[in-house]
C-alpha cells in the first residue's frame, strides 16, 4: 500500500543562511510523470533524471505513476544538486520502500550520480550549523562528512551511496555518527609556515606600524619606492597575527564552504590571507553572480586583504571597499534576491609614490615629477584614504647600510606582545580596537583635558575628519595596550598622529 505523501527535510542556501526546505512528494494515479515545483533552477529540474537512474541502479523500484515534488517554501529560490538525495528518499518513502517515520527529523544533503553514488555539495557547513541548532541529524555524502561535523552539536551520518542510506534507514542500528575531533594546529608549527620579520633589516618605523596594525586589527597603507620592502613586510604580517577564536574560525569556514574552498586540515584555524591582482573586477572583489557568492573581501573575513600597487586597481573597484571598511559587511543586490555577506577584513595596501616609483630621480621623459605624483595618488579617493588607520612611508635603504644591519626582532617575540594586547582588548570590550563603536571610543579612550586640547590643535592642522579623529584614538588605544598601560598618554597620541601625516 502506498503512503502517497511523504515529507523530507533539507536546506537551501541564501548567503550564509540555510533556510529549512521541506521536500513534499506526492504519488498519485495517472500517466507516468515526474514534475518539480517550488522555484527550482535548471540544476534542480534536471535532478529528475539523476534521481530516476540512481533509484533504478540501486536495485530499488521507481514508481511508474504521477510524481509531484514540491520544494517548500515556494517563493525561496532553489539551486544546485543538493536536493537530489532528499527527493530520492521522499519518493522511496511515498512508495513505501522505506518504513514510515524512519526519516523523522533527519536532514538530507547530496547530489546523486546515475549509479546511485552520493556526491558532495557546497555550503554543507552552513546547513550543519542551522541543523545542529534544531538538533536535527544530517545525512551527507562521505566527502562532506568532516565539514558537516565541525559545529559542536552537529550529528552527522556520512554515506557513499543511495543504497547504503536506504539500508541504514531500514535498520537504524546501522547509523554511525562521526566522532568529534579537535583539529587545531600547533601555534609553534604554525609560525614556521610564514617568513620571519627578523629577515627585514632596518625599517623600524614600518615594523612598529605593522605591530600596531596586528594588535588592533587596524588598516595599514605603505608608500615607498620599488624594492623598499613593502611587499616583504606585508608577507610577514601573518607571522604576528593573533590566532582566531572558535567563533571567528566557524564564520570563516562557513564562507569558504559556499565556494567549496574549505580545507578541513589545520588551515581552518588560520586567518585567511587574500591578495587579488589589480586586474580583478569589482564583482570578483565584492562578490556577485546570479546566485550571489562571496568575493575576495568576504573570503578575507577575519583575516587580511592585501592590495599591492593600490592605484593600479580601477577606481570603481576601490570604491567598493568603502562600505565594508566601515560596516564590516557587504550587501549584494540582484533582481531575484539580496544577500549580505560578512566582510570584516584588515586592509593592508602598498603603493609607489608615482608610476616610475622614484620621484627623486625621475626618468628623462618626466618633466614634472610632483605633478606626476599628485596625478597618480589622486586615483585614491579621500573617503577611502580616511578609512585607513595607519599611513607610513617605507624608505629604501642603501645597499651598504643593509649589509651592516643585524637581523631584527623575531616574529615570535613580536607576536607575544600582539597577542597580549589583543587579549587586553577582548577582556575589556569584547572586540579589537578597530571595531570599537563611537560610543565605545568615548568609554574606553578617555583623555585628560590637556591631551584633548593638544589633539584638537593637531587634528585641525592635519585637517582630519571626525572619522579620522576616532581612528586616531583607536590607534592610540592600541599603542597603550601594547605597553599594557590603562591610560592613553601624550606619547601614544603623538605616535598615532605620526601615522596619519602621509596624505
Amino acid at each position: 500500500m502506498l503512503l502517497s505523501l511523504a515529507i523530507i527535510l533539507t536546506r537551501a542556501r541564501v548567503g550564509l543562511d540555510a533556510p529549512l526546505v521541506t521536500v513534499e512528494v506526492h504519488i498519485s494515479n495517472g500517466l507516468p510523470a515526474f514534475s518539480i515545483v517550488g522555484l527550482p533552477d535548471t540544476a534542480v529540474r534536471e535532478s529528475k533524471e539523476r534521481v530516476r537512474s540512481a533509484i533504478l541502479n540501486s536495485d530499488l523500484d521507481f514508481p511508474q505513476r504521477r510524481i509531484t515534488i514540491n520544494l517548500a517554501p515556494a517563493d525561496l529560490p532553489k539551486d544546485g544538486g543538493r536536493f537530489d538525495l532528499a527527493i530520492a528518499v521522499g519518493i522511496l518513502l511515498a512508495s513505501s520502500q522505506i518504513p514510515e517515520g524512519a526519516t523523522r527529523d533527519l536532514e538530507f544533503f547530496g547530489e546523486l550520480a546515475l549509479s546511485g553514488e552520493l556526491r558532495p555539495v557546497d555550503a554543507v557547513l552552513t546547513a550543519a550549523i542551522a541543523a545542529s541548532a534544531m538538533q536535527h541529524p544530517l545525512i551527507v555524502a562521505h566527502e562532506n562528512g568532516a565539514e558537516a561535523n565541525l559545529p559542536d552539536r552537529s550529528i552527522v551520518y556520512p554515506f557513499q551511496s543511495l543504497g547504503s542510506v536506504v539500508n541504514a534507514i531500514k535498520q537504524p542500528k546501522r547509523f554511525t555518527a562521526l566522532p568529534k575531533c579537535e583539529n587545531k594546529p600547533d601555534p609553534q608549527a604554525d609560525a614556521a609556515l610564514y617568513p620571519d620579520l627578523a629577515e627585514v633589516k632596518g625599517q623600524h618605523h614600518a615594523k612598529r606600524a605593522l605591530e600596531a596594525a596586528a594588535a588592533g586589527k587596524h588598516n595599514l597603507l605603505m608608500m615607498g619606492p620599488p624594492g623598499a620592502g613593502k611587499s616583504m613586510l606585508a608577507a610577514r604580517l601573518p607571522s604576528i597575527l593573533p590566532p582566531m577564536t572558535d567563533a571567528e574560525a566557524m564564520e570563516t569556514a562557513a564562507i569558504n564552504s559556499i565556494t567549496r574552498a574549505l580545507d578541513n586540515s589545520g588551515t581552518l584555524w588560520r586567518r585567511p590571507i587574500r591578495s587579488p591582482h589589480h586586474t580583478a573586477s569589482s564583482t570578483a572583489i565584492a562578490g556577485g553572480g546570479s546566485n550571489p557568492k562571496p568575493g575576495e573581501i568576504s573570503l578575507a573575513h577575519n583575516g587580511v586583504l592585501f592590495l599591492d600597487e593600490l592605484p593600479e586597481f580601477p577606481r570603481r573597484v576601490l570604491e567598493v571597499l568603502r562600505e565594508p571598511l566601515e560596516t564590516g559587511v557587504i550587501a549584494i543586490s540582484r533582481a531575484a534576491q539580496q544577500v549580505v555577506y560578512p566582510a570584516n577584513f584588515q586592509l593592508i595596501a602598498a603603493l609607489n609614490p608615482c608610476p616610475c616609483g622614484r620621484p627623486e630621480s625621475p626618468p628623462e621623459h618626466c618633466h614634472n615629477p610632483q605633478a606626476c605624483c599628485n596625478k597618480y595618488q589622486s586615483k585614491l579617493s579621500g573617503p577611502l584614504i580616511d578609512r585607513i588607520d595607519l599611513h607610513i612611508h617605507v624608505e629604501a635603504l642603501p645597499i651598504a647600510e643593509l649589509q651592516q644591519i643585524k637581523p631584527g626582532e623575531s616574529s615570535s617575540a613580536i607576536k607575544e606582545r600582539v597577542c597580549a594586547a589583543r587579549s587586553i582588548q577582548l577582556d575589556r570590550q569584547g572586540c579589537a580596537n578597530h571595531d570599537l563603536s563611537a560610543q565605545q571610543v568615548d568609554q574606553f579612550c578617555p583623555l585628560s583635558t590637556r591631551d584633548i586640547q593638544f589633539l584638537q590643535v593637531a587634528t585641525e592642522r592635519l585637517g582630519l575628519s571626525a572619522r579620522g579623529y576616532h581612528r586616531l584614538l583607536k590607534v592610540a588605544r592600541t599603542l597603550a595596550d601594547l605597553e599594557q598601560t590603562r591610560e592613553i598618554s601624550k606619547r601614544h597620541l603623538t605616535e598615532a598622529l605620526s601615522y596619519r601625516a602621509l596624505f
